[in-house]
């Protein structure tokens, strides 16, 4: 078997091995979320969250809130206008500020989310991380175990009490 470099590296990868397990989370969350028909990237709820939590915003402020680029904002804000769940429109007074907002599809799209994905994909997490203790590389290495074994859209509280 080939050796997990960025495991065996411990502290000096610990980088890689983060966004690893994020890409992990998301892929495993995108299958939740195509499983239950969302037409979205789960790269793109935290900015609906955003705005829902915030009201409109401006895109930079919308970057900051979910800790990306700006650039990275507007991007993903081009596709959910593109399936209407937001809209730019430029900000009274400063035609080069955008200010997002989320439309009546978005809001419905954001309360579907929090009544059906967000729990699914909280517990999910939250069964994968029961139990972690100990240094932070033995609970990354615990982490990618458990996804290894049972990814997210296979995991649910019910799931957790049939294993034991």
């Amino acid at each position: 078997m080939v050796e997990d470099i960025v495991r065996a590296f411990g502290n000096l990868t610990l980088g890689s091995r983060m966004r690893r397990i994020g890409e992990r989370l998301q892929a495993d969350t995108q299958r939740i979320m195509d499983e239950m028909g969302v037409p979205l990237q789960a790269s793109q709820y935290p900015l609906l969250a955003a705005l829902d939590r915030h009201g409109a915003v401006p895109i930079g402020e919308l970057a900051a809130a979910v800790g990306i680029t700006q650039p990275g904002a507007t991007r993903s804000v081009g596709q959910l206008a593109r399936i209407g769940m937001v809209r730019a429109a430029p900000a009274p007074g400063d035609q080069r500020q955008r200010i997002v907002s989320l439309t009546r599809k978005g809001e419905e799209q954001v309360a579907f989310a929090k009544a059906h994905v967000w729990p699914r994909v909280e517990a999910a997490v939250a069964d994968l991380c029961d139990g972690l203790s100990g240094p932070l590389l033995d609970q990354l290495a615990a982490i990618e175990e458990g996804l290894a074994d049972l990814p997210l859209d296979r995991r649910s509280p019910v799931a957790r009490r049939r294993r034991r």
